[in-house]
């Protein structure tokens, strides 16, 4: 009796333990350029702007899940071709000069905040569940979003342009 008595409190200790193991949730849903683009209203806090459109866990990357990482992903490379696509911003650039010419290369900054805050957080998310080889790729990453950081606070309150895209080319 005394040792079935230990077995239930050891299979219920264990149970409580997995029980409260840390679980991958997801805090994404799938949206497209046109809902989760920063690019327009205020330049200087893109990257705050980008990070409260992806709200991802920072502190436990190895857990976030396989859905919020492919969204993650994807929101870079749409963002990517949101700059240099046909229809993109630097074709909307070429249409347009002066104060609009500002107001959209300050929106083109913050969409490169939005695409290279994502790919630094993808890369970070991989390595983080075990891909190895990443380190100069996030450095490189990195490097080029505090460059645009740095622009995009430096045109602080100035007025910033988003485009519609829609994804294709």
């Amino acid at each position: 009796m005394r040792f079935s008595t230990q077995i239930l409190a050891l299979v219920l200790s264990l149970s409580a333990t997995t029980l409260g193991a840390p679980v991958s949730k997801r805090a994404l849903t799938e949206q497209s350029f046109n809902e989760f683009t920063v690019s327009g209203g205020t330049a200087g806090k893109a990257l705050e702007e980008v990070n409260a459109k992806f709200p991802i866990d920072t502190s436990n990357l190895a857990s976030v899940s396989a859905s919020d990482l492919a969204i993650i992903s994807s929101a870079a490379q749409i963002s990517e071709q949101a700059e240099v696509a046909s229809g993109g911003f630097n074709d909307a650039l070429k249409a347009v000069s002066g104060a609009a010419a500002t107001a959209l290369q300050n929106g083109k900054i913050k969409n490169k905040v939005l695409k290279l805050q994502t790919d630094v957080l993808r890369l970070q998310i991989q390595q983080a569940q075990g891909k190895a080889g990443l380190e100069d790729q996030i450095a490189t990453q990195q490097k080029k979003l505090a460059t645009n950081v740095a622009l995009d606070v430096k045109a602080a309150g100035q007025k910033s342009t988003a485009i519609s895209f829609d994804g294709t080319d």
